[in-house]
């Protein structure tokens, strides 16, 4: 495995949090997301995670979470990367009710999911189930102008070296969440 990554996914500082601490292993995303050979995936299968404020909402997120979320209309000078994380698992999601069952295994409120449901809902949303890494040692980074701005994807200027990381979850945890989605996603469908 390559010790040192070059990409990051921008995501809300909140999230990053939660998938680090292990209260959540999942992403939701219509972008950044492509067919090859029959299959989706992200565009990178393994990135940096990189904290964003921008665009975050208390009311996006359960109200347990709501006083860990920091906003901001700019991006902050510098910002701290703590880890990283590789896609297990991909998953369209088939329809809100399906979604709505799987409610314990994220940190996402309504008036969020009715958004990423009702935006473009020509395309469809997936959920990934993310393997993530503590990094050894937490790292602060300037935010350059390249980094800012409204995208998922962020090659920095400098790799980070992600030897010695920690797993967040083992795989037998991640395959009971994969497992529980597509048990979920499947009667959703039949």
């Amino acid at each position: 495995m390559e010790s040192v990554l070059s990409i990051a996914l921008k995501e809300w500082s909140v999230v990053c949090d939660a998938v680090l601490a292990g209260q959540q292993a999942l992403l939701l995303r219509k972008g950044g997301i492509y067919e090859a050979g029959g299959e989706f995936e992200l565009e990178h299968s393994r990135f940096v995670l990189f904290p964003t404020v921008l665009h975050q909402k208390p009311d996006s997120v359960k109200p347990a979470w709501r006083g860990k979320i920091k906003t901001a209309d700019r991006e902050p000078e510098e910002i701290t990367i703590r880890g990283w994380a590789e896609v297990f698992w991909i998953g369209r999601v088939p329809n809100r009710p399906a979604w709505d069952l799987l409610d314990d295994l994220h940190l996402w409120d309504k008036p969020l999911i009715d958004m990423r449901f009702n935006y473009r809902p020509e395309y469809p949303l997936y959920v990934i189930v993310l393997r993530a890494w503590a990094l050894p040692e937490s790292l602060k980074i300037a935010i350059d102008e390249q980094y800012a701005g409204c995208k998922s994807w962020v090659p920095l200027k400098e790799s980070i070296n992600v030897r010695d990381s920690r797993a967040i979850k083992s795989d037998t945890e991640l395959k009971h969440i994969q497992d529980r989605i597509e048990k979920t996603f499947g009667s959703a469908t039949r």
